[in-house]
């Protein structure tokens, strides 16, 4: 399935909506298709453009989504092309389990801590009974050894996973989805927030605060020493990175029409 990409700060984004991403992602799904998915944010973009080993494994993945509103409003900026909404990862992991219970798809949940992925495991249970849970693997924070990823790559595939949920924090969930196109024969998503989120580990914030690109103050707040650094430090520079190609597109275009 064909989808329409615009590049932002070297990354490409899919110009996708919850729909037709979910529709993509069961389609490859389905089929056992190796297929990378990101939802990936401010945080995430501008540390793929400080990073370039981590800047070129996220290139490798097949549909990057524009998670934060303000990548959204950016690609809106420089692309002109209309996206009525950000395509945040925790929703659409709901439309990919809503489509996937339907057609009694096998998830497999890999990452994150063994007490979020039990409370994460309850809530698909009890709001897709249609879905297999096929697999749980606990994030062992830290690198595996090429035994133990392979020792991984077997029990996906062994046990029939169409899709695999990959909660592992960015950028790392991001690099694991990259290094497995190929080798893991399923949907890979990387929606870290999304297990925390739906196992109500982590509470989410207010509506009105995401719809307006706010949710990272509400994080802040709540999670202050830990974040403070990596908010203003990737924020400032995603606004400097704007201004400065706001800036160079306008001049440019300028001397076009001269």
């Amino acid at each position: 399935m064909n989808f329409d990409k615009r590049n932002l700060f070297g990354i490409d984004y899919a110009i996708v909506d919850y729909e037709s991403a979910s529709d993509i992602i069961i389609e490859y799904a389905a089929r056992h298709h190796s297929f990378g998915v990101s939802a990936l944010a401010v945080h995430g973009l501008m540390t793929s453009v400080k990073d370039k080993t981590i800047g070129e494994r996220v290139k490798k993945i097949d549909m990057v989504v524009a998670d934060g509103q303000p990548v959204r409003w950016a690609l809106n900026s420089f692309h002109k092309v209309n996206m009525k909404d950000r395509v945040y990862g925790p929703t659409l992991t709901l439309h990919v389990l809503e489509k996937a219970n339907k057609q009694n798809l096998n998830v497999y949940l890999y990452g994150s801590t063994e007490e979020t992925l039990a409370k994460f495991s309850a809530f698909i249970r009890e709001n897709y009974p249609g879905i297999n849970l096929c697999g749980i693997h606990a994030d062992r924070f830290r690198d595996a050894t090429p035994g133990e990823d392979e020792a991984d790559i077997k029990k996906i595939d062994d046990a029939g996973a169409h899709i695999v949920l990959v909660g592992r924090g960015c950028p790392r969930q991001e690099v694991w989805v990259a290094d497995h196109l190929g080798k893991v024969n399923a949907a890979m998503m990387a929606v870290g927030a999304a297990f925390d989120f739906h196992a109500g580990t982590v509470k989410q914030a207010p509506k009105w605060m995401q719809d307006h690109g706010l949710e990272w103050f509400y994080r802040l707040i709540k999670e202050p020493r830990r974040l403070w650094k990596r908010y203003f430090v990737t924020n400032s520079r995603f606004i400097y990175l704007f201004f400065k190609h706001k800036l160079f597109h306008h001049s440019r275009c300028g001397a076009k029409r001269s």
